[in-house]
């Protein structure tokens, strides 16, 4: 029977810490982004995960179900806003460069709006233990920022959600 000294040797390093990453979010040239702000504002991120469709086959009564075409999920993070709304900003010129608020145009090849970003899994010491590079990224979504009277002594947060083409990792490569 296994023992909590058992459990307890398994678990080297002590367990993967949710609040010890870093991520790199790169803005397009036109967005004029600053990736190091970025990177210090960005209070929440997940490590991007993927799912691998299902095709069923009926034969004879039955279901044959074999493995169908990879699909990514798109990618989250939460973003504190700093007082000049600068990495706000940057995203929201990046969207408008996409497709524009007033003329509906916007630009046409993948390679000017798309960029690649990283988020990496560090340990206590900070060194990183896991790295995904998500590859192809562009923001589908920027939300909504509440303001309110009742809001004391809060920092204003947003999110922004990123359609990807496909991620890597030290695993996948």
């Amino acid at each position: 029977m296994a023992t909590v000294d058992d459990f307890k040797a398994k678990l080297i390093g002590g367990g993967a810490r949710a609040n010890l990453f870093k991520t790199t979010l790169t803005f397009p040239a036109y967005a004029g982004g600053d990736a190091e702000l970025a990177q210090f504002m960005c209070k929440a991120a997940q490590l991007p995960g993927s799912a691998i469709g299902q095709i069923d086959i009926a034969f004879r009564g039955r279901q044959l179900k074999i493995a169908g075409d990879r699909t990514f999920e798109n990618w989250t993070v939460t973003i504190i806003n700093d007082a000049n709304m600068a990495t706000r900003n940057a995203f929201e010129r990046w969207s408008n460069g996409i497709n524009e608020h007033v003329a509906n145009g916007g630009l046409t090849n993948p390679a000017d709006y798309m960029v690649d970003m990283s988020i990496e899994q560090l340990d206590k010491g900070g060194s990183v233990t896991k790295k995904y590079d998500i590859r192809g990224a562009y923001p589908i979504n920027i939300s909504s920022i509440e303001v309110s009277n009742d809001s004391a002594d809060t920092i204003e947060e947003f999110t922004v959600e990123f359609a990807m083409q496909y991620w890597e990792s030290d695993t996948t490569t």
